[in-house]
This record gives C-alpha cells, structure tokens and sequence, in this order.
C-alpha cells in the first residue's frame, strides 16, 4: 500500500511522550488558517512511499524509540496507509499518537475510523484555531483541540507532565535549519530577525 509523506524524522522527543518516529503526511483538504505546515496542503507533493519501507524504517529505530507520531497534512486523509502502519506498530509494543483536524465526533460514523481507533494510544483532534491560541498544553497549538485516550498506556497526565518544545534540525553542511515541535513560532521567528549578525 503506498502512503504520501511529506518528511520523516526517526528519533524527536518533542512530538509526544518519550522518543517517537514521527510521520508528516501531505496533503490536507482541511486548510485551518494559520495552520504551521501550510506546505503540506497540496494532494500532489511529497513523496510516496510502500508501507513496508515505512515499516523498515521504523524497525530499525523500534530499540530506541517509544511509539509513532502521525501528523500532516492529514492523516486521515490517507486512513488506509495509516491503519496498516499503525496495527503493525502496535504489533511490535510502540504506542501511536495521531493528530487529526477533523471533530471526533465527525469521525464517529467512520468504520474505517473506528477499526483505526483500535491501534491508536492518544488522538488529538481539532483543527488549529488562530483566534485560540494556546500554548499551555502538550502538543497543540490552540485551546479547542481534545485529547482522547483509547488504550490504559497513557492517561491525562501527559497533557501537563510535558511542555511544548521545539527541535532545531541542520542538515551536514549545518546549512539548512529544520524546526518541528509546537510552540509560539512567530516568537522565535521575530527574535532571530532582531539578532544582528
């Protein structure tokens, strides 16, 4: 089955709880405005790849990490890729954690939704809403987005035991800066451009 992934990142500790390989999926028809990932809106970018090197590729990480980060774009939009990735995640003990734009109650007539729900630890869901932000719980961006738990791995204890945190990425020649994580972007942005160099 093939799945369209934006980017990958094999180890982050700022996209839920302990150490997780985390899954940006493009293409999102939702388009919240202000939306931070508004480059992986667009159905034909990104790279498509096999559920199974998705799966390789988390194996090889599996020792070192504590469960899987789905984000986007939506994952929902591509459920099918996602419920296969996410039961054989399960399989091997790894929680997942999976942010979605949509309501859960939009979601609750879905069967496919519903078979998803079974590998899934944590849902997040709501789209990101620029009239609330609110950056004083986990991992979202504004005060209207909910968390539900479908397993006992985690509880609501989470959602205050960890802060937003942002992850600075270079590449080899520590020329390109890569950013992930929640956290007040603009912030960091208008800081950087008040250092004179």
């Amino acid at each position: 089955m093939k799945i369209r992934i934006n980017n990958y990142i094999p180890i982050s500790t700022v996209e839920g709880p302990g150490k997780r390989f985390v899954i940006w999926t493009q293409g999102c028809s939702l388009r919240c405005n202000g939306c931070a990932n508004s480059h992986m809106w667009d159905k034909s970018k990104g790279k498509i790849y096999d559920t199974k090197e998705i799966l390789e590729l988390i194996a090889k990480y599996s020792k070192r990490i504590e469960g899987i980060t789905f984000l986007g774009g939506e994952p929902l939009e591509q459920i099918e890729p996602v419920l296969e990735i996410s039961k054989a995640v399960q399989k091997r003990g790894l929680s997942v954690l999976l942010f979605t734009g949509y309501s859960f109650f939009e979601l609750e007539n879905n069967n496919k939704f519903q078979e998803l729900k079974k590998y899934i630890d944590v849902l997040i869901d709501g789209k990101f809403d620029v009239s609330k932000v609110d950056y004083s719980r986990a991992w979202v961006g504004s005060s209207n987005q909910n968390y539900y738990f479908f397993s006992n791995r985690y509880n609501e204890d989470i959602i205050y035991r960890y802060k937003n945190k942002l992850e600075l990425r270079f590449d080899k020649n520590r020329s390109i800066i890569r950013l992930n994580g929640m956290g007040n972007y603009k912030k960091l942005i208008d800081l950087v451009e008040a250092i004179e160099l």
